[in-house]
């Protein structure tokens, strides 16, 4: 059985899951620790964490182009969202500020 599955869309996500390799991805690049991480994702146990680290370090430059294509077409669609709906975006960004300034 293989411990990582690539979807149709070109997306990976952990056999028998709904957790994406993604999530298991961009946690290890920041520092997460495979326990940290099961800690978050209790639906996995140690062995399908590590397993997924294994996979995306033996097949690195295909994972980083499939995340690197996410947050390409993310920033293009925040973008596009921000074009064609510019006083929804000035209401968040004021709802953020007020949020923020709240939080000192």
């Amino acid at each position: 059985m293989n411990d990582v599955e690539q979807l149709p869309g070109g997306g990976f996500r952990i056999a028998g899951t709904r957790v994406s390799l993604d999530s298991v991805a961009y946690a290890w690049r920041s520092g997460e620790s495979p326990e940290g991480f099961v800690e978050s994702f209790p639906s996995l146990s140690l062995v399908q964490v590590l397993r997924a680290i294994e996979y995306y370090q033996t097949h690195k430059k295909a994972v980083d182009e499939h995340l690197e294509a996410g947050e390409a077409e993310s920033t293009r669609l925040r973008e596009e969202s921000r074009q064609t709906n510019p006083a929804l975006h000035e209401k968040l960004e004021t709802a953020k500020r007020e949020t923020l300034s709240r939080r000192r």
